[in-house]
Order: C-alpha cells, then sequence, then structure tokens
C-alpha cells in the first residue's frame, strides 16, 4: 500500500488500473500501488484532466467542484480572476476549480461584426483582447463609408469604431470634409489666333455629399480636374492672345460657372478659381520684351520732351523779365558768380592792374 496525502486546497482523483473511481478531499489517503493511483491537483489553478474529461464529468461530486466552460467556434470567453481579465479563451473546453478563487466568464460572438457585447473601451484594448479587434478612427473633419463584403452599409460620422475582427471583409472609405484645393497646371492652349500659351490655375472645394462622391463616381478628383481643364481651354480658345491679356481676370466667373453643375453631380461644391500663371513661349516673350521696351522707350522720350519744354519755357520767362528789370539781371549774374566761386579755390592771375581792376569790380559790384 501507498500513503498519500491531499493537503488544504488540494483535490485528488483516485484511479484504479487507468479507470476514474471517485474524487477525494483533504486528508491521509491509502492505496493499493500500483494498481491504484491518486492524481492530487491545486485548487488554485485551472484543472488539466490526465484523462478524458467527458469520462470524469460523469460524476456529479466532480461536476459540482468545477466551472466548465465550452467556447464554440465562433466564440471567445474572457476569463475573469477576482475581478481581473486573466486570459481569452478561445474554441475549446476549459475547467477552473469551484472555492478559492473567483472566477467570472464572458461569452463573445465573434460571428459578428458589431460589438453588442457589455465591454468597456479599455477592455476592448487590452493586450489579451486587442487582437481579435479591429478599429478605424474618423477624425473631426472626415466623413467616411462603412462596406461590409462589398455592400455599402452606412455613413460614419466623426468617431472612434470597434468591430471584431473575423473573415468577414469590411472596408472604409472616407474623404476629407474641409475646403481643399486642386492644382490645374501645366496646361497647353492655343489661342484663336493660334498663340501656344501655357497656364497654370487653381480650383478650391469643398466635398458635400459623400455618397455622391464615392458611391455614384469613381475618381472624383480626376472628374473634377477635368471639367476645371476643359472649361479653362474653352475660354482661353475663345480669345485671341491680347483679349487673353486684357480680360485674364473674366476667366473666374466662366469657369466657376460651367463647373459648378458638373461638380454638384459630385457632390462636390466649387469654392474658387484663379489663373496664377500664363506663361509665352521663347519667340513671343522676346517679341513681348521688345515691344515692352519700346514702350518704355516712348514713354521715356515723351516725359524728357516734356521736361526739355518746360525748361526752355522757364528759361524764356527768365530771359524777358531781366530784360525788363536790370537789377534782376545783375542779381542773375552774381548768382552764377558765387556759383563758378564755390568751386574754385584758389586763383592765379598774371598780367597788368586792368584785369585785376575787372576781377575786383565784379565781385564787389
Amino acid at each position: 500500500m501507498k500513503k498519500v496525502t491531499i493537503n488544504a486546497y488540494q483535490v485528488g482523483l483516485l484511479y484504479k488500473n487507468g479507470t476514474y473511481q471517485r474524487m477525494m478531499r483533504k486528508g491521509d489517503h491509502w492505496v493499493w500501488w500500483p494498481s491504484e493511483k491518486i492524481e492530487v491537483y491545486d485548487l488554485t489553478k485551472p484543472f488539466t484532466p490526465a484523462c478524458e474529461l467527458n469520462i470524469l464529468l460523469k460524476d456529479k461530486e466532480l461536476v459540482e467542484a468545477l466551472h466548465v466552460v465550452e467556447v464554440k467556434d465562433h466564440e471567445l470567453v474572457l476569463q475573469y480572476e477576482n475581478g481581473l481579465l486573466k486570459q481569452v479563451l478561445t474554441p475549446g473546453r476549459y475547467a477552473y476549480w469551484k472555492g478559492i478563487i473567483v472566477y467570472g466568464f464572458a461569452r463573445l460572438d465573434l460571428g459578428k461584426i458589431e460589438i453588442t457585447e457589455n465591454l468597456d473601451r479599455v477592455t476592448l484594448l487590452h493586450k489579451l483582447v486587442a487582437p481579435y479587434v479591429r478599429s478605424y478612427t474618423v477624425e473631426s473633419y472626415e466623413k467616411a463609408l462603412l462596406f461590409i463584403d462589398g455592400k455599402y452599409v452606412k455613413t460614419l460620422e466623426s468617431g472612434v469604431y470597434y468591430w471584431w475582427k473575423n473573415n468577414i471583409v469590411i472596408n472604409v472609405g472616407k474623404v476629407d470634409t474641409r475646403q481643399l484645393q486642386l492644382e490645374v497646371n501645366g496646361q497647353e492652349i492655343l489661342t484663336r489666333d493660334k498663340a501656344a500659351l501655357r497656364v497654370n490655375a487653381w480650383a478650391q472645394y469643398r466635398i458635400l455629399d459623400i455618397e455622391k462622391t464615392l458611391l455614384q463616381n469613381k475618381e472624383y478628383e480626376k472628374h473634377l480636374y477635368i471639367a476645371f481643364q476643359l472649361a479653362l481651354r474653352e475660354y482661353i480658345g475663345g480669345l485671341s492672345f491680347d483679349e487673353l491679356l486684357e480680360k485674364k481676370e473674366t476667366a473666374i466667373p466662366y469657369v466657376l460657372e460651367k463647373v459648378t453643375q458638373q461638380a454638384e453631380t459630385l457632390g462636390i461644391q466649387v469654392s474658387g478659381f484663379g489663373i496664377r500663371d500664363i506663361i509665352l513661349p521663347g519667340d513671343v516673350k522676346d517679341i513681348m520684351n521688345q515691344v515692352l521696351v519700346a514702350e518704355k522707350k516712348a514713354q521715356a522720350n515723351i516725359i524728357l520732351r516734356r521736361e526739355e519744354t518746360a525748361s526752355t519755357r522757364n528759361l524764356l520767362n527768365t530771359a524777358r523779365l531781366m530784360e525788363d528789370n536790370p537789377m534782376l539781371f545783375k542779381l542773375k549774374e552774381m548768382e552764377y558768380v558765387e556759383k563758378i566761386a564755390e568751386k574754385v579755390s584758389s586763383i592765379s592771375v598774371n598780367g597788368n592792374g586792368v584785369l585785376i581792376d575787372q576781377l575786383r569790380q565784379i565781385f564787389i559790384k
């Protein structure tokens, strides 16, 4: 015989010739060795039987002592110990001893998309649960469409969304609802008089109806770009080069009127348009520069002639005044002498006294 001691917080299972007999509690027990054997289990740990669990569960006393949890293929079970999440149970059968540790179990159905179970965000983001959850964030300036297995389900407002991770395909298409800018650059366009130009433009727009934008149209940005491109080409193609330079600003209302209706079918509101640059070919640019230089030269000549005329007129008026007033003539003479004297640092005179007297008379009178 063999003595087996079962301590407190332990349980023993008696086997005879490999066949389960009964459950044994705390105490000293004698068994016929080796035909009889007692498997001892710790009540603070999960129960992992040495044989098929279904055989053991025929013992009603053992059934009363266990929590038996069965997890189906499309399920998960959250296992709590004393209120704390300890494990996520995947499909299978699990057994835990009653009495010492307070166990809790929360069953989750992964066969659907929506998380209908009463779980808070902390639990969903727990490191044990997070691998089974998929999430998607829609920012405050965005809207999104939810597609499940390729089928449109609903429109998502801003927020964070959580779904179970399974074999159901989820797609989220979202758009930015803020004011956006579209660049319409490098447009090679011929004017009515066959001048080849390169035009750079911009447009501003905002998405108003996300269902029209994503469900009814493919590549809405490309559609909008083409609408602006064609409207701009139509406008420039109807003007000569000189008319375009004069009426560049009138392109804005024309293009906006043409594009607005098409944009509405895309669920888009167009709010602005402008031409940033009109780039001329090299030869045309040279000609324009020559014309500009000629115009500026002509303007400079006109200004110069105007100033010369005014100066001559002033000289004539001064001469008439000095002719009628000898004193004014003498003052003007002294003014010029003073200007000359300012630029002369010294005077060396060689000659008779007549020259010296004449200079003296000039400066004294």
